[in-house]
């Protein structure tokens, strides 16, 4: 019998008959519910590859024929990039300061027009993971600014704070962060809080945006021009960001139905600036925050601190392409991201292997040409010929 139903019988219970079926069905109610086997705690997901040698690297094909022109921009930029290939510690693992030197030596006395073969001749391409690339655009935003506070001009824009630590000195762990008023190391201010006034009064205001959802997006793209009010230029370059994960808000926009059909950067600012009190809540949705430097000499300046070029310079995740390094962008959806560019910036939203950020300089056609970049294709590295030789067979550095 199931304790929670009794069957129907012709006729009245009677004398202990009925005593009985109560008893059985208290008896039965009272027995303990079936279990299933003990639910069991899934392991956590192993970690992902932190660095290129960690996630595997293997031969790519032979390099492919190289526009003459684009070799010879490419070579410019490589040796712009030379001082730091050769000294810098490369986190991808891939390579040493030791086998870039002889190739920037080489590189330093070539004509424009023998670029292509050098690249031929001096380089192998090597392939990270499996290759697959995801390339988006970015360009040097020009927006209006002063110096100091006035009408008009209200946004403030921060160099990069003294608090702002990238690990706990107490254990080391690795991490932006903070020590707030009880000692303990904590995540750094977000973007509502920076907005909210966490920074104010701290004299860190290099200059004072007037709308701000032009700031926003040139906190995208992390470096920029400010318009200052008597028509001169002032150059701010990426200083560093708060250590809080980056959202894309043009796809909140699209998962939450808000802007109907193709969505590119226009659309978004034009959405930002038509819905003022909600677009301000979405921008904080992303509560990454970058803090700026002034820059002066030429630039704009990528993460080497050098100059990037228009159409050859690219962003990278610095774990998995050495800064500096040439990159092979191959059968991309959008054509004018195929071809050689060197590496030599980074970003906050470019993370992970084959993750590519493409520079197309300032200007109306510059932001038209970044704002609709996005491109899947394949990647590769190209390294020193002989060094995939060094490395070991599953992509760990050869025991010397």
């Amino acid at each position: 019998m199931r304790g929670d139903s009794i069957p129907s019988r012709r006729g009245p219970f009677r004398g202990k008959g009925l005593l009985l079926q109560l008893l059985m069905f208290a008896l039965a109610s009272c027995v303990a519910p079936r279990r299933g086997p003990p639910e069991v705690t899934p392991p956590p997901p192993p970690p992902a590859p932190a660095s290129a040698i960690a996630l595997g690297v293997r031969p790519g094909p032979p390099l492919p024929s190289l526009d003459p022109a684009r070799a010879a921009a490419a070579l410019r930029s490589f040796l712009v990039s030379c001082p730091s290939l050769v000294s810098r510690a490369d986190a991808s693992g891939l390579a040493t300061g030791d086998d870039w030197r002889p190739l920037c030596g080489e590189a330093a006395s070539l004509a424009p027009g023998a670029a292509a073969g050098f690249f031929a001749a001096r380089f192998e391409l090597a392939e990270v993971g499996d290759g697959s690339a995801f390339a988006t655009g970015y360009y040097e935003p020009e927006i209006r600014a002063s110096r100091v506070r006035q009408p008009g001009y209200e946004v403030p824009i921060y160099a990069r704070p003294p608090d702002l630590l990238t690990a706990d000195p107490r254990t080391g762990a690795r991490g932006r962060g903070r020590i707030d008023a009880d000692g303990n190391y904590v995540l750094y201010y977000d973007r509502g809080e920076i907005e909210d006034g966490a920074l104010a009064g701290r004299g860190l205001e290099i200059a004072w945006a007037a709308d701000p959802v032009e700031l926003f997006f040139l906190q995208i793209q992390g470096s920029g021009r400010l318009r200052l009010p008597d028509g001169s230029l002032m150059r701010i370059g990426y200083a560093d960001q708060n250590g809080r994960d980056y959202v894309a808000i043009g796809r909140l926009l699209r998962e939450r139905g808000l802007i109907q059909g193709p969505i590119g950067m226009r659309q978004i600012v034009d959405w930002l600036h038509a819905h003022p009190a909600e677009g301000d809540a979405l921008m904080r949705e992303n509560r990454s925050y970058v803090f700026f430097r002034e820059l002066t000499g030429p630039g704009p300046l990528g993460a080497l601190g050098r100059p990037v070029t228009p159409g050859i310079s690219v962003a990278a995740d610095p774990a998995f392409v050495p800064l500096g390094a040439p990159v092979l962008l191959q059968d991309m959806d959008n054509p004018r991201a195929d071809g050689i560019w060197i590496a030599q910036d980074t970003g906050g939203a470019i993370r992970g292997p084959n993750r590519f950020d493409t520079f197309w300089g300032a200007g109306p056609e510059a932001l038209e040409t970044a704002g609709s970049m996005q491109s899947h294709g394949r990647a590769y590295i190209l390294l020193p010929r002989g060094r995939l030789a060094r490395l070991g067979r599953d992509g760990s550095p050869a025991q010397r």
